[in-house]
């Protein structure tokens, strides 16, 4: 691995490489142990030859964005982990479009089409993830998604291809896109349609958009937002709550007091203290309730 990351730095000399890099510093769990190289690209065109290079070589390779729905093993990953909420995190808005790199912050890129006068990006606002992760999970809120509005999405292969695939609704579901089939396409910007619309009226959707999300949910604590999809029949809060779930507690994680489709960090959480309290969550729903809940969060380079 060693020799590998010499020759990354030298083929990519813009790439900033960070060895046993502490996940718990780049996930909203705040957990995770070290990873083996964390490169943080400095600019577009570092990905597709950070992957061709890797590929080359024969190394593990994963990518995330700003980490917001993630959970990472405690004893580390050994790969190399493409961040691309770094620098790789610009938007931009023409005409009825906007434009967005994978590592751009929602909130960003909603700022960016509002600044523009456009409109139908207000859900994303208060998402706390990238654009690259909204994508492929077709991330949504408050009636709004993904798919509704993407028109196009510029990705690369383990080769370092670029490729541009265009995009209509039917191609996505629930938490679901083309890139959850194939998650070993990388995700480099994505273009979204949106209306004309007045800029103080944005504003104030986004705002109550805000109250809303402030209020019903645990904000205050780390976590990586809902833990499950929304199982058919109702809503996976409301199951874990009746099942008694509130303030359930396997070492530092806890189901919230606030709103029990999330599980929080109330201090020195670990993986595997998340992951026994989800498989108990889980044990318990269906017992009670017959349902089958399926975790949201992502399992990175975790057996679940």
């Amino acid at each position: 691995m060693q020799s590998f990351l010499s020759y990354l730095s030298a083929k990519v000399p813009s790439a900033r490489i960070l060895e046993y890099e502490p996940l718990s510093k780049h996930t909203s769990f705040q957990i995770g142990g070290p990873a083996r190289a964390m490169v943080l690209p400095g600019k577009p065109d570092d990905i597709p030859e950070l992957l061709r290079c890797a590929q080359e070589a024969g190394e593990r390779v994963l990518v995330m964005g700003n980490g917001t729905n993630l959970l990472c093993p405690d004893d580390g990953i050994y790969a190399v982990i493409i961040k691309t909420a770094v620098s790789f995190a610009g938007a931009w808005a023409e005409d009825d479009t906007l434009t967005a790199d994978a590592g751009c912050l929602l909130s960003r890129a909603a700022v960016t089409a509002r600044d523009a006068g456009l409109s139908g990006f207000e859900f994303a606002h208060g998402i706390p993830g990238t654009v690259g992760g909204a994508v492929v999970m077709n991330a949504g809120a408050f009636g709004g998604e993904v798919r509704l509005v993407i028109r196009s999405v510029d990705y690369c292969d383990t080769d370092g291809i670029r490729k541009t695939l265009h995009c209509h609704p039917a191609m996505f579901g629930y938490r679901r896109s083309p890139f959850t089939a194939h998650p070993e396409l990388t995700v480099l910007s994505a273009t979204f349609g949106l209306n004309p619309g007045d800029p103080d009226e944005i504003t104030a959707h986004m705002d109550a958009l805000r109250c809303r999300r402030t209020a019903s949910q645990p904000l205050e604590l780390p976590s990586a937002g809902s833990v499950f999809k929304r199982p058919e029949g109702g809503y996976a809060g409301k199951f874990i709550e009746e099942a008694g779930l509130k303030g359930c507690r396997m070492g530092g994680a806890m189901v919230s007091e606030k709103h029990a489709g999330f599980i929080v960090n109330v201090g020195g959480a670990t993986c595997d203290d998340v992951k026994r309290l989800i498989e108990h969550i889980q044990a318990k729903v269906k017992f009670r309730f017959g349902v089958d809940l399926e975790c949201e969060i992502r399992f990175f380079g975790v057996t679940s």
